[in-house]
């Protein structure tokens, strides 16, 4: 009886114990590996996740660095990124960042720890509309920062106070909007000392101040502009501000209208803009200029003259018929000029004389025509044998259609055309009576009288074509 007690005394117990470790046998260990795969779980999350300062290292995996002039260079251009790379991401502190061309939206309060180092950031043509007050602090040595081409409509004093250095802004091609919250900006703008910050910006509201420059805004007036719609009057007529004359442009500013990039050199963008000219105003500094894509048809005097330190210029695929003599006049250091995809038939004569240095000329997709007036061209490349060029041959008239202008102007000189010979003859060639005149006879007789060893050389010889 005992026994059979003690058996049943146990069965209840091991009936009641099994459940309990049935339930845990399961979750055997299931804490532990629960908080092992939850941490692999965040930090794969972790990987992706961006802070306040930007993205972490995987975020800008095709930026590229490299060193000119012992600077460092980051170039993270058209990578679709929407937030700043942390700083950990390069090997070494950059001191140039390139951040053109992306889809960043908001410049957030320490967007830039770590970047102590930068001298230059180039922001423009992303999307920001909203820039922290903090999102710049750190950057005591920068001096270039460039904010054209986005969607700001205001920006504080406040934001530019932690870089002193600060000394070139650019802030134009944004909706500006000229109230009460601009007053400090538009008060440091237009600081005397701060000459080169902020100039082009203009108001894009209110209406009365529409296409003003901010560094020309009454900062007294910020706050007394209000919203036309709250200065209608009550019988819902439209509020009428006084009519100023709109300035007459004669010509686009290029600054203005062409996407220009500091760094590594300086350079202006200016293609597929629908230019129908040259634009006025490119800096004398500037070093590359692209107009391709556009509708440029004729290059006039002096619409590079200021541009002094242009090395590469390119003016390919637009509809241009006609250069002007004076067209690249002042052009003394371009090393290479595209001419290509244009509608030329010739060069006119002088239009190249300020080239000294040129080595690369393209002129290939231009209807040269093979007659006298491409001699010029071909003429110009037998004195500067180092430039390199391409694209040079007839297309008109139809007997020289496919032939080489060299080949064309080789020909032309080594036998004179008939219909040439019969006509336009030199009356000295056909009145036997001024054959030998006093004055040849006496050249000819100096010139056998001459020693050949005192003879100078001709610097020019003199062609008479008929």
């Amino acid at each position: 009886m005992r026994v059979t007690s003690s058996l049943l005394l146990a069965s209840l117990l091991l009936l009641l114990l099994l459940p309990s470790i049935e339930m845990k046998r399961p979750g055997k260990g299931r804490g532990l590996r629960g908080a092992r795969h939850k941490l692999r779980r965040d930090r794969v999350k972790g990987v992706g996740r961006h802070s306040r300062s930007g993205p972490s290292k995987i975020a800008a995996p095709d930026c590229s660095e490299f060193t000119e002039s012992r600077d460092i260079y980051v170039d993270c251009q058209e990578r679709r990124l929407t937030s700043i790379p942390t700083s950990q991401t390069w090997s070494k502190p950059p001191k140039h960042l390139l951040l053109t061309r992306n889809r960043i939206k908001v410049l957030r309060e320490g967007a830039f720890f770590g970047y102590e180092s930068l001298i230059s950031l180039d922001l423009q043509q992303n999307q920001i509309s909203l820039v922290e007050e903090g999102a710049f602090e750190g950057l005591t040595h920068l001096t270039t920062l460039l904010l054209q081409h986005n969607r700001l409509t205001t920006l504080s004093e406040e934001t530019l106070i932690p870089m002193p250095n600060l000394g070139y802004l650019r802030l134009y091609d944004n909706p500006w909007n000229c109230l009460c919250h601009m007053d400090s900006l538009i008060r440091t703008l237009q600081v005397p000392s701060n000459r080169n910050l902020g100039n082009h910006a203009r108001c894009a509201e209110p209406i009365r101040l529409k296409g003003m420059k901010l560094k020309l805004v009454d900062p007294e007036i910020l706050c007394k502009e209000t919203d036309p719609i709250d200065e209608s009057q009550g019988d819902g007529t439209e509020p009428i501000f006084p009519l100023e004359p709109v300035p007459i442009r004669t010509k686009p500013d290029a600054t203005t209208t062409c996407h220009t990039y500091l760094f590594p050199q300086i350079r202006m963008d200016c293609s597929k803009r629908g230019l129908t000219e040259v634009p006025t105003g490119i800096p004398e500094d500037v070093v590359h200029i692209d107009l391709s894509y556009n509708s440029i048809s004729h290059l006039k005097p002096r619409d590079f003259l200021g541009a002094k330190s242009l090395r590469t210029l390119n003016i390919s695929n637009n509809n241009m018929e006609h250069m002007d003599t004076a067209s690249l006049s002042g052009l003394l250091h371009l090393l290479a000029l595209d001419l290509s995809d244009n509608k030329l038939h010739s060069v006119q004569y002088g239009v190249l004389e300020d080239l000294y240095f040129l080595s690369v000329l393209k002129l290939e997709g231009n209807p040269w025509v093979c007659d006298y007036s491409i001699h010029y061209m071909v003429y110009w490349l037998r004195l500067h044998p180092g430039v390199k060029h391409s694209g040079l041959l007839c297309h008109a008239p139809l007997e020289h259609v496919g032939e080489s202008v060299e080949e064309y102007v080789h020909s032309y000189n080594r036998e004179c055309p008939k219909d040439r010979q019969r006509s336009r003859t030199d009356p000295d060639e056909t009145d036997p009576e001024l054959w030998n005149t006093p004055m040849e006879v006496q050249g000819e007789l100096e010139e056998e009288l001459e020693p050949s060893h005192l003879r100078v050389p001709q610097k020019y010889q003199i062609i008479r074509l008929s």
